[in-house]
């Protein structure tokens, strides 16, 4: 941990509710909270099944966490 008013601690969540606030959120209005849920329940099965990211080599997170235990697996 760092110290106080050090924002390195909150660095991915921060970056990671920018980014669920501009992909998705702010492109529909809900009437609901059950609505609000399974909507953001949604995007993040989408966001660690589907979405490739440039960081992880062009991989989904999923796609990602299997290469890297089946890296393991044969380390071990």
């Amino acid at each position: 941990m760092s110290r106080k008013g050090n924002c390195w601690d909150n660095a991915v969540a921060e970056s990671f509710f920018k980014t669920i606030k501009h992909e998705w959120l702010y492109r529909f209005k809900f009437n609901s909270y059950n609505q609000l849920h399974s909507s953001i329940e949604g995007y993040i099965t989408w966001y660690n099944t589907k979405r490739i990211h440039s960081s992880l080599g062009y991989l989904s997170p999923l796609e990602m966490e299997i290469k890297l235990r089946k890296i393991i697996n044969k380390a071990a």
